[in-house]
């Protein structure tokens, strides 16, 4: 039986203390129905160029202002029309999941001003501690009674200094369960497109029907515009396992088939009248097959056949 891939680690965002040390609320822990398909880090320094006079011969220098700047932009999708995940309760309303991850961003009053969590963004290895600064989300997709289905969320995290890279301790996941439906960034199928054709244009037109199944779509041609597709639901399914199967068949065999037949008729009419007649025929018939299998099989067949007949009339007018 072939080997299933182990499900991958999902991304999540977990509550912080104000000193960005221990998480804290764990209620308040937001695990991604989809992982993002890119993480953006970027660093900034802040410099300053001192006022004087100075030799204005050359480029002024410059110094170092404050510790730096760390920020991590990331696009997390929800869709209340895939799978949740695991423990998460069903919704008809994508922004009751949304919400969530807003709660990052809303001030708490503290100490007599107004703060936002902290909060830590981890993935497998990556990890990333700081301030949600910015969160956009657009309500992508709707039932006929108008509410929001599908939603892509755009996220701005910030730090106010630059730190070596953090690295989290990566889970074992060779030992979860196997990749379902909505664990890989899905393909939107545009109007008029098929399986067939958004398979294809993966490169893998060849698992067109896997997909379909892996997906549970029962008319591959028939798709509603905006419906998610996992296309890679189909590619790795056997991976890390072999298969090895043989078969041979061996016949060795002979036959032969002999008839002969002879027979003869004598007649004398009137008195002076003989007709003779004789017949014989013989078939030799013989083939032989065989093939190394380990199996061989043999039949010898033979057969033999004569008749004779002979009689006599006669009569005087």
């Amino acid at each position: 039986m072939a080997n299933q891939s182990p499900r991958p680690v999902k991304a999540e965002l977990h509550e912080l203390d104000a000193k960005l040390e221990k998480a804290v609320n764990p209620e308040r822990t937001v695990k991604v129905q989809f992982n993002p398909e890119t993480l953006k880090v970027a660093f900034s320094n802040t410099l300053e160029q001192p006022s004087g006079s100075g030799d204005q011969r050359g480029s002024p220098p410059q110094r170092f202002v404050g510790a730096g700047t760390t920020k991590l932009t990331c696009q997390l999708t929800f869709d209340v029309t895939q799978e949740q995940p695991a423990g998460a309760q069903a919704v008809d309303d994508v922004r009751k999941l949304t919400q969530k991850v807003a709660y990052f961003i809303t001030p708490r009053m503290s100490k007599g001003k107004f703060v936002a969590p902290a909060v830590r963004f981890i993935w497998g290895t990556f990890q990333f501690d700081g301030v949600m600064e910015s969160m956009e989300e657009s309500l992508e997709f709707f039932s006929p009674e108008g509410k929001p289905l599908r939603a892509t969320v755009s996220l701005g995290l910030s730090q106010q200094k630059i730190t070596d890279y953090a690295f989290a301790k990566a889970e074992d996941a060779s030992s979860k369960a196997p990749p379902t439906a909505g664990t890989r960034p899905y393909t939107e199928a545009p109007a008029g497109a098929t399986v067939q054709s958004l398979a294809a244009a993966q490169g893998a037109g060849a698992d067109w029907q896997a997909i379909a199944a892996a997906n549970g779509i029962e008319n591959p041609r028939l798709l509603q515009p905006g419906q998610l597709l996992d296309l890679g639901a189909a590619v790795g399914a056997g991976a890390g396992a072999a298969v090895g199967a043989s078969a041979s068949l061996g016949v060795g065999g002979t036959a032969d088939l002999g008839l002969d037949a002879g027979a003869g008729l004598s007649a004398d009419v009137g008195g002076g009248l003989g007709i003779g007649a004789s017949a014989s025929a013989s078939v030799g018939l013989s083939a032989g097959v065989s093939a190394s299998a380990g199996g061989s099989f043999g039949a010898d067949a033979g057969a033999s056949a004569s008749a004779g007949a002979s009689g006599s009339a006669g009569g005087v007018g």
